[in-house]
């Protein structure tokens, strides 16, 4: 049977380097242009970031842990069907 990739960290270190890239910018012209708006927006990307990482990265796994358990056990369930149809002659 065809097996499903393994999520790896890539989508979420990618996002989590756009976000910092943004807030060292952000901050950084907030700086040289004495604007205080961009240091804030870069504050809110930075925090953005680390949110991601500590929150984000831990739920999406136990989601995707979910959804395999509840593909195994969709699988005995078919399974399970399939055996009994057998026995009763059932499978044309």
């Amino acid at each position: 049977m065809k097996r499903l990739f393994r999520p790896s960290r890539t989508l979420t270190t990618l996002a989590v380097g756009f976000l910092l890239l943004d807030a060292v910018l952000l901050i950084y012209a907030g700086l040289a242009l004495d604007r205080t708006l961009l240091l804030v927006l870069g504050g809110v990307f930075a925090v953005a970031a680390a949110a991601v990482v500590v929150v984000g990265w831990p739920w999406y796994r136990r989601r995707l842990d979910e959804l395999e358990r509840a593909r195994r056990d969709m699988r005995a369930e078919v399974e399970s069907l399939r055996d009994l149809l057998q026995k009763r002659h059932l499978d044309n």
